[in-house]
């Protein structure tokens, strides 16, 4: 009889919030698959523009034109990760998309760092964490890269590593800190470029000047530290900590290229702070000024960075050469505000962003939304969930991980989503990786 339940437990119809229903297996199947043995699907449909159960904002716009889709699992999904997940923001170079996931497992887990060409539709892996770092047995290894991945003018890749679990970040497991790595992305060749730049901490946050080779990151402390939250500055080049301030920024930086300086939130007392590598001065507060720093753009053309909040329903613009900070209104389409990746068209007119980023963005239908900076209007592009729960099985549900082409044509979203399977109480959680390439119509942009 136990087994019976067991069974009757395991093939539950689950309603989700984007409208639909499916008969979900008690476990995913790995790898995930597409039909037929594809590799690929792209899609266009009418039915990425109807609108999810919930109101939209007065004044949120939908698109006219469904966009072209292409979708595809991520490979290296071969074995049940704890979970399979996405929490780094990603890059395009060219026609091609560079995101990282983990099997989130510890003390010894596993991230990958994969690229996607857009032209050939194939996924290469460019870098596994465990077999670069190829430590003996019982040595904690990062299940997680939960950085940027940022490209830099010498034509390498830089991002950092993160924890699985913060409980096994201590000497048992033989932890002295978490790791800066590089990776060439045309040989796939990867570096250590340093480990524990700051020590027994790891290194969720991370931003890069390209120009200047600086490695910006925020530390998450380890167990066996005092827990305090590091700002650092690493010179790739002199391959030494420029700087190192307390309390730092544990969520996000931002950059303004055209003068060097970066910007970070104090994580104890809520200030935005100014580092400036030209006068390698403790940061500085810059004070008065309240911005929502979980996501940020770069900066555009015009001399503007643009960012969302933590918990916060809220856009800002931010000014690279007054300073000055300009709340741009909600972001929300639903019921979901909190976003954790940003990204601006190489004009700095478009921004795009999906709302839900921690396994909720399916609540709303998973919307895409482009936001006019000119207008300040917001426009759904898409909604996704119900479409590919129905037609492929995978219900996205969230995102840490998009990036726009610099044409402004493509936009590639890393989704956790859920393949099957439901916890002990049924619920839906995410457990597998998945890409959407999104081909924007001209029309919309």
């Amino acid at each position: 009889m136990s087994k019976l339940i067991t069974m009757l437990f395991a093939l539950t119809v689950l309603s989700s919030a984007a409208g639909t229903s499916l008969l979900r297996a008690a476990e995913p199947t790995y790898p995930p698959q597409l039909p037929d043995q594809k590799t690929f699907v792209s899609d266009s449909s009418p039915d990425f523009l109807v609108p999810a159960e919930t109101d939209l904002p007065e004044g949120t716009k939908i698109a006219r034109t469904p966009p072209k889709i292409d979708f595809a699992y991520f490979p290296e999904q071969t074995y049940a990760g704890n979970p399979w997940s996405a929490w780094g923001d990603s890059l395009v170079v060219g026609d091609k998309y560079y995101a990282a996931i983990g099997d989130h497992k510890a003390p010894q887990g596993n991230a990958f760092l994969i690229e996607y060409d857009s032209n050939t539709h194939k996924m290469r892996t460019l870098a596994s964490t465990k077999q670069v770092l190829n430590l003996p047995e019982g040595h904690y290894m990062p299940g997680k890269i939960h950085s940027r991945i940022d490209l830099g003018s010498d034509g390498w890749l830089y991002y950092s590593t993160h924890r699985g679990s913060t409980r096994v970040t201590t000497d048992q497991y033989h932890y002295t800190g978490d790791w800066i790595l590089r990776t060439h992305p045309e040989t796939a060749q990867t570096e250590v470029v340093v480990r524990g730049p700051v020590p027994k901490c790891c290194i969720p946050t991370s931003v890069l000047d390209p120009d200047r080779l600086i490695f910006y990151g925020g530390t998450a402390a380890g167990e066996s530290s005092d827990k305090t939250v590091t700002f650092f500055a690493y010179d790739v080049k002199q391959k030494k900590v420029r700087h190192t301030a307390v309390p730092g920024g544990d969520r996000y930086l931002m950059l303004a290229r055209s003068t060097g300086r970066v910007y970070y939130m104090d994580e104890v007392n809520n200030r935005l702070m100014r580092y400036d590598p030209q006068s390698n001065q403790p940061p500085q507060e810059i004070a008065d000024h309240h911005i929502g720093l979980r996501a940020a753009t770069q900066e555009t053309p015009d001399g503007f960075i643009y960012t969302v909040g933590d918990k916060e329903n809220h856009l800002w613009r931010f000014n690279t050469k007054t300073e000055e900070i300009t709340d741009l209104g909600p972001l929300a389409v639903g019921t979901q505000t909190y976003t954790a990746s940003l990204d601006a068209d190489a004009s700095g007119r478009f921004l795009y962003y999906v709302p839900g980023a921690h396994g909720s963005s399916q609540k709303d239908g998973s919307p895409v939304v482009q936001f006019d900076t000119q207008t300040r209007t917001k426009k759904v592009i898409a909604w996704l969930a119900s479409f590919y729960e129905k037609k492929y099985g995978f219900l996205p549900m969230g995102t840490y991980s998009s990036a726009v082409s610099a044409k402004g044509d493509k936009l590639y979203v890393t989704w956790n989503g859920n393949c099957g399977g439901v916890d002990r109480k049924g619920k839906v959680m995410f457990n597998t990786c998945a890409l959407t390439v999104l081909h924007l119509p001209e029309s919309e942009r």
